[in-house]
Parts: C-alpha cells; structure tokens; sequence
C-alpha cells in the first residue's frame, strides 16, 4: 500500500484492520502511561531503572513462554517482583545503581537459561519482545494494558505530590517525615507496570524511546511540572500515532519510526533551546523551583 493525497481516507483504511484499532488503542494507552511515569524516571535520573525493568521483564517474559503463558504475564510479574526487591536492598535512589546491577545480571542469566530451555519456535518470540510487535497486539492485551494503565494513572495520582517532593531532594524530604521508602517502592512498581506494557510497543532494547526521550524533551519546554507531564504525553502520542501510520504504508518496523520521531525532536528541540535560553537561566529557574516546593512542604 502507498500514501494517498487524501490522509482521511488513508486513516479510514487503516482502521478497517482489527489489528490496527488494537495497535491504535494500545499504543495510545502505553503513550500516555510512558509521559507520565516517564517525567518521574528523568527527574529522579533513574533511567537505568527503567532499562534494567525492561531487561528483568524480558526474563519473566522468557520464562512464561517457557511455561506455556501469556508473555505479558512475565513481563509484569518478573519486573515487579525485580522491582520490588531491589526498593527493599536500596533505601535511598541515589545508591541503588548497584543493587539495580546485581539483579539485572542475575535476571539475564535466568532469561538465558529460559531460552536454552525452550524446545523450539523461541526465536520469533524473542525478537518480538525485544524490539516490540505492536502490529501483533490481541485485543486481550489492549483490555489487560487498559486496566494497567488505570491502575497506573491511579497510583500516580495518590503520591504525585510526595513523590514530586522526594524526587527534587530526597534527603530534604527525609528530613521532613515523608516516607520516602515507601515511595521508593512504589515508584519502582508503577515504573515496573509501565515499562511491562510499554514492551509490547517499543520492545526491551529501545524502551528509553517513550519512558525518557519524550520527557527529557519536554523538561526543556516548560517548567511546572504538570506542564512537562502534559508535553511529554502529546510528544509520545504524537510519535505514536504517527510511527503506527507510516509503518502501515513501508515495509519497516513501528519502533524504528516512533524512535527515530523522539529523538529527532529531542535534538531539534535541545538546539532550538540553546539559542534561546543560556545555561545560567536554566540553573537558576530549576533552583527557583526546588525552592518553592520545599516552602509548599514547609510545616
């Protein structure tokens, strides 16, 4: 199939295709899981966090296709269960690259095993996982990751203002009673949950592509927070939306197209700033900031 003039017909085309509305309605869920839980990742620079979840829920993921289960189902019990212990062997998220590495490793040496296990047809399976297949998206996978997204959108919303103290100054926010703990624990598992779904459209090896790109882009557009939240969801579902469609018309993968979308407007848009902005500003306006919300938090 080939591009047309008329962009309405074409996108009355590809909604013809059940596969697509799948691909569509996923994508969707996984793009606005992604800029939201994404702002968090980049602001507590814990974006190997979110490489080294992909990577545990590729064992999981492994290990339920070994099992003869949905593959999603490992992904989300692999990184929550990874998650969860590396929260609990790191209290604070400043020292937890170690820890994040130990069970990373250990998590690659079961995907491995998982895969020698296997008694054949793995290689396809494994691929799909690893760069994403969101053209092969069932419609129990898109009811699956909406009821994920709305748990994760919840969770989001109880500790939005707590965890937004702790990830601009843990120590401070120690300091003050917050339980930053618990918070930690409950940030790796909503990062957990969001990076399992997000798999199914950009694969393990190129999750930074909606769980980073589009936040870090959006941090250097706006300053609240809620502003950075909103501009990194419309840049993931901008890059979504539009991979989905120029992969219907080439020969080539989604993923391709919505990471080369990211990154292409992550350097226009850190360029674009430079010329406006000096660095000087920029420090200042984030020290601004940081010390509004410790007034907010202020007893």
């Amino acid at each position: 199939m080939a591009f047309s003039p008329n962009l309405i017909a074409d996108l009355q085309q590809i909604w013809y295709y059940q596969f697509m509305q799948n691909a569509y309605e996923a994508g969707t869920l996984v793009a606005i899981i992604g800029g939201v839980v994404g702002y968090f990742v980049v602001l507590r620079r814990s974006t190997f966090v979110a490489h080294a979840f992909s990577e545990i829920g590729f064992a999981g993921a492994a290990g339920a296709i070994l099992l003869g289960i949905p593959a999603i189902a490992g992904m989300i019990l692999g990184s929550t269960v990874g998650g969860t212990g590396i929260a609990l062997l790191s209290r604070r998220s400043s020292h937890r690259d170690v820890y994040i590495g130990i069970v990373l490793a250990f998590a690659l040496g079961l995907g491995l095993l998982f895969i020698n296990l296997y008694p054949g047809g793995y290689a396809t399976e494994a691929i799909s996982i690893l760069f994403g297949e969101i053209l092969g998206v069932r419609r129990s996978d898109v009811l699956l990751t909406l009821v994920l997204s709305v748990l994760i959108l919840f969770g989001v919303g109880i500790v939005y203002r707590p965890l937004l103290f702790s990830s601009l100054d843990e120590p401070v926010a120690e300091a003050k009673g917050l339980p930053t703990l618990f918070l930690g624990i409950v940030f790796l598992f909503l990062v957990a949950l969001s990076v399992s779904i997000s798999i199914q459209v950009t694969g393990v090896l190129l999750i930074f592509s909606l769980m980073v790109t589009p936040a870090a882009t959006a941090q250097h557009l706006a300053s609240k927070p809620r502003n950075v939240i909103i501009i990194s969801v419309a840049i993931s579902l901008a890059a979504t939306w539009t991979g989905l469609f120029v992969a219907f018309y080439t020969p080539y993968p989604v993923s391709f197209f919505i990471t080369a979308i990211v990154f292409g407007l992550y350097i226009l848009v850190r360029v674009l700033h430079r010329k406006i902005k000096a660095p000087g500003e920029q420090r200042r306006g984030w020290k601004e900031r940081m010390q509004t919300f410790v007034r907010d938090y202020s007893p």
